[in-house]
């Protein structure tokens, strides 16, 4: 027999010489190991990161979720809708085996609570959003709060959750995305008390506002009630959110995980544009008032202006700087009637303008108010313009950052212990989306963890995550809360 076959016959993985110890130990004394043997397979899963909860339960966790839809043939699950409530069950009965106590509040959000022995302790929120865009990806917001279950799970299998130093929480927030009533942070905005009450009015495309849907739920949306939702700030130590980084530097760069320093403020318009509805073939195009058209120059305006902005506003050169990372999209465009032959009477479409400098961003949305009202009047068409929503840009908490990076480094060390291989320095990150971080940052001190995704692709189908890197997620979480 060769050396390397002498080799293979005698390597055993750690759980394989356990098993035979175990095996030896029995037939040799006689009688049980002298401790615990979950004591033997909780440190063999440490030793292996977890991975059969970290990653495997967790990305079976987030297919699994990422099937409950309201639409057949692609991912659609918005604010209140009946798939949500599908899901709401199925993260409740997940929570409850992480031996978490659970509820759901009025709006919506699903909790998911440990306590401390201390009960004067105050409490660490953990969470992201649970619903989705129309053809989604299944990346977007569940692994937030599918890593954050995992991480309490692991630390319930090893005893360990009994002992933590604060209470901790998992919200999974009911909207996010806003795609149902355009407006985001619903969920989010209720428990940092920052939801504008003008927000209860705002409809869906059956024509039902936010209030309605609350009330067919059950709960009054009044000030006094929605006051009731919102947490104190002094029992609150902070907020950590995991999240795919819906970008390409990640990936880039070659690293799973980044810590985010800041997120971009947005705000979203709804522009509506009315014209002289006619017939296609009998109005001279000289004599036409029509909206499609003014529309088309309105959003090649809008194209650009956040191209080019020097070209339209007078910057010092240090406030041009202010201006980096702008973006503007029109995302959603409708028009009534919407025939082939028929000049339409009125369009609607909607902007969305972000950029991480708040006085930038107001500057922007009045520049591009002033070059629609002026193609408007050009083309004898009329113009109204509603702002749905304003988030200014956040800065997220240096202190928590560090502690969620140092977690990060520590976690992602372990699980290259095999091959040998220290991590690098994690890369810090600004995001240009929108996060429910940006709501909670007006209730306590926030941090964010991004995850590398395939592409930098988001809110598409395609969106990926590896399989590892939703473990790397998870065991930063996990030495997150060892530490905190």
């Amino acid at each position: 027999m060769d050396s390397l076959s002498r080799f293979r016959l005698f390597s055993f993985s750690s759980s394989s010489l356990i098993i035979v110890l175990f095996l030896f130990y029995r037939s040799v004394v006689g009688q049980s190991l002298p401790f615990p043997a979950s004591d033997i397979w909780a440190k063999d899963s440490e030793l292996h990161g977890f991975r059969g909860i970290l990653r495997d339960e967790a990305v079976a966790m987030i297919k699994q979720l990422g099937k409950i839809s309201d639409s057949d043939g692609y991912l659609e699950r918005t604010f209140l809708s009946p798939a949500s409530k599908i899901a709401t069950k199925l993260i409740i009965s997940w929570m409850e085996d992480a031996g978490l106590q659970t509820w759901v509040d009025p709006i919506g959000n699903i909790h998911g609570r440990i306590l401390a022995a201390n009960s004067s302790a105050d409490t660490l929120l953990l969470g992201s959003h649970m619903d989705t865009v129309i053809d989604a990806g299944m990346y977007d917001g569940p692994l937030g709060i599918i890593s954050a279950i995992s991480a309490l799970k692991v630390l319930n299998v090893t005893g360990e959750l009994q002992s933590l130093r604060r209470h901790v929480e998992i919200i999974a927030f009911s909207d996010e995305e806003g795609v149902r009533f355009q407006s985001t942070f619903l969920g989010s905005a209720v428990i940092a008390g920052v939801l504008p009450l003008k927000s209860l009015n705002m409809t869906d495309k059956s024509g039902l506002t936010v209030g309605d849907v609350l009330r067919y739920n059950y709960f009054d949306p009044t000030e006094e009630a929605l006051l009731e939702l919102k947490y104190d700030p002094e029992k609150i130590w902070g907020y950590i959110e995991v999240h795919i980084e819906q970008g390409p530097v990640l990936e880039h760069l070659g690293q799973s995980v980044g810590v985010v320093e800041g997120i971009a403020g947005q705000s979203r318009l709804k522009v509506t544009v009315k014209g002289t509805q006619g017939h296609a073939g009998t109005v001279p195009m000289h004599m036409r008032q029509d909206p499609m058209a003014a529309s088309a120059e309105l959003i090649v305006l809008l194209e650009n202006l956040c191209r080019n902005p020097e070209k339209f506003m007078s910057w010092s050169d240090s406030d041009e700087s202010s201006l980096a990372g702008l973006v503007c999209t029109v995302g959603e465009i409708s028009c009534w009637p919407s025939a082939s032959n028929v000049i339409p009477g009125q369009v609607v479409f909607t902007v969305d303008v972000r950029v991480m400098n708040n006085k930038a961003r107001e500057a922007v949305l009045y520049q591009l108010s002033d070059q629609i009202y002026q193609i408007c009047d050009r083309r004898t068409v009329g113009c109204t313009i509603d702002n749905n929503h304003n988030a200014d840009a956040v800065m997220c908490d240096s202190d928590l950052s560090l502690q969620l990076k140092n977690a990060a480094h520590s976690g992602l060390n372990i699980l290259s212990s095999d091959s040998g291989e220290i991590t690098d320095e994690i890369p810090k990150l600004m995001s240009g989306a929108g996060h429910d971080a940006m709501a909670i940052a007006h209730l306590t001190k926030v941090a964010m963890l991004f995850v590398r995704c395939r592409g930098g692709v988001s809110h598409s189908p395609v969106e990926y995550v590896l399989d590892n890197d939703v473990w790397a997620a998870g065991i930063t979480i996990l030495e997150f809360l060892r530490k905190m």
